[in-house]
């Protein structure tokens, strides 16, 4: 095995010197091959680039969302020769991470570590409202979040418990479709949204907070908060009490915000059986179809996703869940009890993912569009409202498969 193979990567500063050290180890057990490193490259560039023939031979991905496109497209080669051949055993990873990186029976992608989510919470705030541990319920959420709200003299808004806008850092809906069970798809790969009422529970549970706060106060509140990954995130900043955020939200916060007293827990969930689980994504990697070294270049994807070693010490630097068994189980990655909180969320039977369809993301988006609308009272009628949903995720499915 040798000669040069390139990948791109989406990671910037503190994150991406995290992949360079892992990428010297690689290059030090692996001295015939040489790897050029691009950071800060997202999916659309690696889309363009694929598309225009000069992909790189490795991309690396934050969105589990392309798998289903880059997988029906052949944007992304199979990888079955590859495991085949050098007796890769899957079962080795973690059941979701294996369900997000393959699709119609594809496997196009490995996983490289993974995100889990869950709820932060200002210890500090907290105990200004007289609020011990974490809020189990949405209803529990709801009543602490009016308990920690602070308003100005004027009415407007100065600390708010729980920013529920669904366009606000980590809201999403995919985020939060967990914490009602809410199921995307039907069996037959049609949406669900305007069917399964899990959604209609959450999507009501969340206007009645926006309700509360007033739409018009929560966007102005919201246009004076810093960017999410900065050291201005409203969270670090004291400016939000709970906020919904991943594992990797731990290294920023250590990095840009070392004094702030804070707890992590699972996002509440509307019944009480159900807690416990989050929402579970992560970081793929795939070898483009104009890769010009694609043996390379799987060598290098096996050894980032299946050697323990380079797991492990790539989640102690970046503050991602890890994908392996045995990672996952390393007592290191363990011991810190708010990362500990993470892997919990990850292996639990109640945490899930958003299901891979041939148009990418795009089903997600129309859903974020509607939402977005009826957030701002743009919708009056919530069952028709979904119900047009429906059509227009179908459609959007259909244009792109």
């Amino acid at each position: 095995m040798s000669g040069s193979v390139e990948l791109w990567h989406f990671f910037t500063e503190r994150e991406a010197d995290a992949i360079a050290q892992v990428i010297k180890d690689f290059e030090s057990s692996h001295p015939n091959i040489k790897v050029t490193v691009k950071a800060g490259q997202d999916d659309s560039k690696v889309t363009q680039a694929i598309g225009a023939g000069n992909g790189p031979d490795v991309g690396l991905s934050y969105s589990t969302d392309i798998v289903g496109k880059f997988c029906s497209s052949g944007a992304w080669v199979d990888l079955k020769q590859y495991i085949d051949r050098d007796k890769v055993d899957l079962n080795k990873l973690n059941a979701t991470t294996r369900s997000y990186t393959e699709f119609d029976g594809k496997r196009c992608a490995m996983p490289f570590l993974a995100d889990a989510y869950g709820m932060f919470y200002n210890k500090d705030l907290f105990a200004k409202a007289g609020l011990s541990g974490p809020p189990k319920t949405l209803d529990e959420l709801t009543e602490y979040a009016k308990k920690l709200t602070v308003k100005n003299a004027d009415g407007s808004l100065k600390t708010v418990g729980f920013l529920p806008l669904y366009d606000f850092y980590e809201n999403a809906a995919s985020h939060l479709a967990p914490a009602v069970g809410a199921k995307w798809l039907t069996d037959d790969g049609k949406s669900a949204v305007g069917t399964d009422p899990a959604w209609k529970t959450l999507i009501t549970w969340q206007k009645q907070l926006v309700d509360w706060y007033g739409y018009d106060k929560l966007q102005k509140f919201r246009a004076g908060l810093g960017d999410e990954y900065s050291a201005d995130n409203a969270f670090q900043k004291g400016q939000v009490a709970i906020n919904i955020d991943a594992e990797y939200r731990l290294a920023f916060v250590k990095d840009q915000s070392p004094n702030l007293k804070y707890g992590v827990a699972p996002i509440p969930t509307s019944d009480a059986a159900h807690y416990g689980g989050g929402y579970v994504t992560g970081n793929i990697l795939g070898i483009s179809k104009n890769a010009k070294n694609p043996e390379a270049a799987w060598e290098l994807i096996k050894y980032l996703t299946t050697d323990d070693k380079a797991i492990i010490k790539l989640s102690g630097l970046l503050k991602n869940i890890p994908t392996t068994t045995a990672s996952i189980a390393d007592p290191g990655l363990n011991s810190d009890a708010d990362f500990k909180t993470f892997i919990d969320i990850f292996n639990n039977p109640n945490s899930s993912t958003t299901p891979p369809s041939a148009s990418g993301p795009a089903y997600q988006e129309t859903f974020g569009q509607f939402l977005n609308s009826y957030q701002a009272g743009k919708v009056k009628d919530l069952d028709a409202g979904l119900a047009d949903a429906d059509k227009q995720v179908n459609s959007v499915m259909t244009l792109g498969g």
